[in-house]
């Protein structure tokens, strides 16, 4: 019978796919109340973590809550019952309830909040809007007995490495032979203690993110035979995948603004949003910011795109816009909520896939504040 996982688990395999490092400077990501030190029967995902929010958790007996909005934004200087965010924090701790924040590393990292975004609007063909950056990389290099290659190279391709472009378990191999002479206390696969040993043996090369490094290197190890595993990683100049802030993509022909916007209407599952420009200009080139994208207009301009899709436009930046030619669509900030589906889905199959009986829910409360009338 599979066991529960550990909050430090489940935290693991989520930074597999969001990795702190990918967070803006300054943002208040990660653990915010409670710990990780204790095991995990169910997980909700909410967007924003807010009393009520709280108190769907402590009714369905949540463990953790992974949050796309810190919950501890600004430092408090109290901790009361007489307000919100004081109650908050009783209740989480009083019910050991903890609670986790993933904020622009969930918006930047692959698959992440802004792809999620363009997956409802439909839009495939796609890239980042605002670089950042890119992956450091490392050429990992092991050594490996001929009669094991195959499993150790189907390992390394599983946990992610010898991926270029759209390919995967890319690696390069020569022969050659390996010696090495077991000492005492050893248990060697091969040889015998005190006698030098000689093995046909492969040295296998393949590139590996180094956000991913010690995930591959588990595998590598566990698929290895040797109980010494032989192994070298070398820094590496090559750019790995650029990551950013938003996505840019085209829709496959022009259409009009106002058709786009009634698109994206539908598509986000809002009851309004506002739309700036010209409804009768024709546009193909679309960029999406999840949250507030106003410092980013110019940018998404000099891109070429034709509409930018971003939550709470500011009026004087509705302007700046139309003078630039970018036409901007507010759906509002709380289109994020799509993340909470993203999460559950992402986090209940590697959590399955590892063996864990931890449950992964998503919250039911519509956290919006706005209503349209």
């Amino acid at each position: 019978m599979n066991k529960p996982a550990t909050g430090q688990d489940v935290i693991r395999l989520f930074e597999s796919w969001v990795p702190k490092h990918l967070a803006m400077e300054g943002d208040k990501i990660g653990l915010h109340v409670g710990t990780l030190n204790k095991p995990v029967h169910k997980v909700m995902i909410t967007l924003d973590v807010l009393e009520n929010v709280v108190d769907e958790a402590i009714e369905k007996e949540i463990d953790l809550i992974i949050a796309h909005h810190p919950l501890i934004f600004k430092p408090l200087k109290k901790i009361t019952p007489d307000d919100e965010k004081g109650r908050i924090v009783e209740k989480l701790i009083k019910h050991n309830i903890t609670v986790y924040a993933a904020h622009t590393n969930l918006d930047i990292a692959e698959g992440g909040v802004n792809d999620l975004l363009m997956d409802q609007l439909g839009i495939e063909d796609r890239e980042v809007l605002i670089e950042m950056g890119s992956e450091e990389l490392v050429k990992v290099v092991v050594f490996v007995p001929e009669t094991h290659q195959e499993e150790v190279r189907e390992a390394l391709g599983n946990a992610g490495a010898g991926h270029i472009g759209h390919y995967s378990h890319c690696t390069f191999q020569t022969e050659g032979q390996g010696t090495f002479k077991p000492l005492e206390g050893t248990n060697p696969f091969i040889g015998k203690q005190g006698e030098l040993e000689k093995v046909d043996e492969v040295r296998m090369e393949t590139i590996v993110p180094v956000s991913i490094l010690s995930r591959v290197l588990k595998a590598m190890e566990e698929s290895h035979p040797y109980e010494e595993v032989a192994y070298d990683l070398y820094p590496l100049k090559n750019e790995g995948k650029t990551y950013g802030l938003g996505r840019i993509g085209r829709l496959e022909q022009p259409i009009s603004l106002k058709e786009f916007a009634e698109h994206a209407k539908q598509a986000f599952k809002v009851s309004g949003l506002r739309v700036t420009g010209d409804l009768t200009r024709q546009v193909q080139t679309i960029g999406v910011i999840g949250g507030d994208g106003n410092k980013f207009i110019s940018q998404a301009r000099r891109k070429g795109v034709d509409v930018l899709i971003t939550g709470d436009l500011y009026y004087h930046t509705a302007h700046d816009a139309l003078g630039m030619g970018l036409s901007v669509i507010d759906p509002g900030h709380h289109i994020e909520k799509v993340m909470k589906n993203g999460v559950q889905t992402y986090l209940s199959r590697q959590l399955s896939k590892n063996g864990y009986d931890t449950e992964v829910m998503v919250s039911e409360i519509n956290t919006d504040p706005f209503q349209f009338l």
